[in-house]
């Protein structure tokens, strides 16, 4: 990844982030997010930039104590097959352990390469705290077709 800055997003990058998930949403591979939510989270968002730009993002959101979720995983085209998107996940593993979380979750389209990473599948029933927070208000619910996998980041905390 050379020529690469990962880094925590910025308040000013919230508009690229919106624009980038949503060109995601619209090809229904991934759920759309308001400019109003990637604000109030921005906090959670990392970013790859390349010469000023943003060409791909990725989110751990909070679930609790000992939880949390890799959300809004997105790689623009043609920067895919560069290990952006791996690099964003091992961010958001990082964090996660700093964090004090116990385990994370995924819920998506894109398995093969969440098992790669080391989650493994799971039953979405298992995760109740997202069903109750977001899937509620999916236009995919209850007829949710992406798969939950998850994966242990700290066994000893």
């Amino acid at each position: 990844m050379k020529e690469f800055l990962l880094r925590r997003a910025k308040v000013k990058d919230a508009k690229e982030i919106y624009k980038l998930i949503n060109k995601f949403a619209k090809k229904g591979i991934m759920l759309p997010r308001s400019l109003q939510s990637v604000y109030e989270h921005i906090r959670d968002f990392f970013v790859i930039e390349k010469d000023g730009q943003i060409v791909a993002t990725c989110a751990l959101c909070i679930f609790g104590e000992d939880l949390g979720e890799v959300r809004s995983l997105a790689v623009k085209e043609n920067y895919h097959g560069q290990g952006m998107g791996k690099a964003l996940v091992q961010a958001c593993i990082e964090d996660a352990k700093n964090l004090g979380l116990k385990k994370i979750f995924t819920l998506t389209y894109q398995v093969d390469f969440f098992k790669k990473l080391g989650f493994k599948i799971v039953n979405k029933e298992t995760l109740p705290q997202k069903i109750w927070k977001d899937c509620l208000y999916c236009p995919k619910f209850p007829d949710c077709d992406e798969t939950a996998l998850i994966l242990e980041v700290n066994k000893d905390s």
